[in-house]
């Protein structure tokens, strides 16, 4: 087991001030199997009353709205948590049990359709269609999509946007962690697996001495359904383990942006991050 503080500033600075702005943030991770969570908290700069409630995904959500003319907006979630790693799951479905499933969970359904974000293009099908006709079981053709993502796709920053899709991100074979999900999301269900996007933090280097803060950012990574939900991490090819640390999922990032919102003001702002993260021990 292992002991993880994470700090996750983010916010938006405007070009004149905003007179109010109302917003939503999923920054805080919650207790479930392989992480236990000892401190979740959110502040505001401007101080704000924060309202909490758990959305339809399960992910918990905190609202607030600043009433007073700002310049900037600053949200800082700092989290302490307890991961430690937990057996992969062994898939107890066949492709013809999950097609039967799927009629009867609504939660699976949804997680099969394609979204603005995830559609494949023509390539994206045709690496679906290769990895079924290979024969395997739900969880082998998971793993295999993903890694042939994975691999194919050269992680950079910069040539990709916050509302890039998938589309986007596969011919150039590049874009951050959020692109190769949503890719990896659009091939996995063009193969007929239910899927969906895992939003949280991932530190980034497990020797690390303790007590010394590293410089992150927010992570993303799937999971797949083959009667348990499992997850793999197409970016850096590896399964899920105690450097993760999971916040919430949904069908795409859209689902489970950290911070979203709307104010009322002179149009321009520009969004902000840092992310840091320490081993305790």
């Amino acid at each position: 087991m292992s002991r993880l503080r994470i700090v996750h500033r983010t916010g938006f600075s405007y070009s004149e001030s905003a007179t109010a702005s109302y917003n939503e943030a999923r920054m805080l991770p919650h207790t479930r199997e392989g992480q236990f969570v000892l401190q979740a908290t959110l502040e505001t700069l401007p101080a704000a009353t924060q309202h909490s409630y758990i959305d339809y995904w399960g992910t918990e959500v905190s609202t607030f709205e600043v009433l007073t003319p700002h310049q900037s907006l600053v949200v800082t979630a700092t989290s302490i948590v307890d991961v430690r790693p937990v057996p992969v799951p062994t898939g107890t479905l066949s492709w013809e049990m999950l097609a039967e499933s799927l009629p009867r969970s609504l939660a699976l359904a949804e997680c099969l359709e394609q979204t603005p974000a995830t559609m494949p293009d023509a390539e994206m099908i045709a690496i679906a269609e290769r990895a079924r006709a290979e024969g395997t079981g739900i969880d082998e053709t998971a793993l295999a999509i993903c890694r042939v993502v994975g691999d194919a796709m050269e992680y950079r920053r910069g040539v990709t946007g916050v509302n890039s899709t998938a589309r986007d991100a596969w011919p150039t074979r590049s874009g951050v962690c959020q692109d190769i999900v949503h890719v990896a999301l659009g091939v996995l269900r063009a193969a007929g697996i239910p899927s969906r996007y895992v939003s949280g933090y991932l530190h980034p280097d497990r020797d690390a001495p303790i007590g010394e803060p590293v410089a992150g950012e927010s992570h993303a990574w799937v999971e797949w359904y083959s009667g348990r939900w499992r997850g793999f991490d197409p970016t850096n090819l590896v399964e899920i383990g105690p450097g993760h640390v999971y916040v919430g999922h949904g069908r795409e990032y859209a689902d489970v942006a950290p911070l979203r919102g709307v104010y009322a003001g002179p149009i321009g702002s520009e969004l902000f991050v840092q992310v840091e993260l320490t081993r305790l021990e």
